[in-house]
């Protein structure tokens, strides 16, 4: 009987804070889809490509660890809060945090649409960012 979605995760999560490659791979399809839709040019199709983006993940950042805080099943489709952080090799931090969408099917991830980004370290405030995107600051009224 195949695993569950739910499972799958747990055992993706398992896997990448042994550093196990290989174990993460295999629970991906091997026509596995990935598409981040803030940034469409990151899409990809195949398991080859997930591998060769987390070799290069955990070689980057040795100690990387990962934790999923949050995450629901509703079919075939996992729904997942993220986090994975650790130092890069040039000892700078990483900091990433996504909610994530996936597909399971037969135990293997065959979609994911993941919302992802760097955690922003200091940053424009509330008032700040909403300025920068409307050209309007909020202006509080009683």
């Amino acid at each position: 009987m195949a695993a569950t979605g739910l499972a799958v995760i747990r055992q993706m999560v398992e896997r990448t804070n042994a550093h196990d490659l290989e174990g993460m791979s295999a629970l991906m399809h091997e026509d596995y889809q990935s598409e981040q839709p803030f940034h469409p040019a990151r899409g990809f199709g195949g398991r080859a490509q997930m591998k060769a983006n987390w070799g290069a993940i955990l070689t980057g950042v040795p100690d990387l660890r990962a934790e999923v805080p949050a995450s629901v099943q509703d079919g075939d489709m996992v729904w997942s809060e993220w986090h994975w952080w650790g130092t890069t090799e040039q000892g700078e931090p990483f900091d990433l945090r996504a909610i994530t969408q996936f597909t399971v099917r037969d135990g293997l991830i065959v979609r994911g649409r993941l919302f992802a980004e760097l955690v922003e370290q200091g940053g424009a405030d509330i008032n700040d960012a909403v300025e920068a995107e409307s050209g309007h600051r909020p202006q509080l009224k009683d």
